[in-house]
C-alpha cells in the first residue's frame, strides 16, 4: 500500500487511512473518493490535525498557492465523522 504524510501532524502513513484533500476556489475540498483533478495533500481525518495544520500555515505551502484557504467544509465532515464514532 503506498504511504503519504499527513500535512498536519507529519506522520507518514498508509494512504488508505488518511484523508486526500485538494483545493479550489480559494477553499480546501475533501476528496474521500480521490477522484477530483489537481494537487492533492493528504490528512488524518481528525480534528487534530487539522487544526495542525492551520495552525502551521501548512496548506498554502503544501498546495503550492497564495493565501490562506478555508477549511470549513473539512471541518464539518470531520466534526461529523467524529460525532458519529461517538
Amino acid at each position: 500500500m503506498p504511504t503519504r504524510t499527513c500535512v498536519g501532524c507529519r506522520v507518514r502513513d498508509a494512504q488508505d487511512r488518511l484523508l486526500r484533500l485538494v483545493a479550489g476556489e480559494g477553499e480546501i475540498l475533501p476528496d474521500p473518493r480521490r477522484r477530483l483533478p489537481g494537487r492533492g495533500v493528504y490528512l488524518h481525518p481528525r480534528l487534530a490535525c487539522l487544526a495542525l495544520a492551520e495552525r502551521k500555515r501548512a496548506f498554502p505551502r503544501a498546495f503550492r498557492l497564495p493565501g490562506p484557504l478555508a477549511a470549513d467544509g473539512v471541518r464539518a465532515l470531520l466534526e461529523a465523522s467524529e460525532a458519529g464514532a461517538e
